[in-house]
């Protein structure tokens, strides 16, 4: 199984950027599904962006917007999130996922592997 490490998160201000990490050991990422999903305090676990194994499906969060490319280096086993114009209602725990099979990119259920999450803070 998989075991997934993430990082880079950390304090930005409103508008900025930044790329979160996740590293991969014990099994290639470019076998499984992968994506990012963010807790908030009080809130739900979100998806924020995921694709399928081959890419065939993808999905972002409405509240992306364009703003987060999620993206896959094989080469380097890690997948990343770069977010950009960070906003207000961004700050969360941001994890990665991954899974072999997936029924849909959106219920973390369906993925079996989780890192520990990585905290983004938005300062205004």
């Amino acid at each position: 199984q998989v075991q997934l490490v993430e990082s880079g998160g950390g304090l930005v201000q409103v508008g900025g950027s930044l790329r979160l990490s996740c590293a991969a050991s014990g099994s290639a990422l470019s076998s499984y599904s992968m994506g990012w999903f963010r807790q908030a305090p009080g809130k739900e676990r979100e998806v924020v962006a995921a694709f399928s194994r081959r890419g065939a499906r993808t999905y972002s969060g409405d509240f992306v917007k364009g703003r987060f490319i999620i993206s896959r280096a094989n080469g380097a086993n890690t997948v990343y999130l770069d977010m950009h114009s960070l906003k207000p209602a961004d700050p969360a725990v941001y994890s990665c996922a991954a899974s072999l099979y997936v029924s849909t990119l959106t219920t973390p259920g369906d993925f079996v592997s989780w890192g520990q999450g990585t905290q983004v803070t938005v300062s205004s």
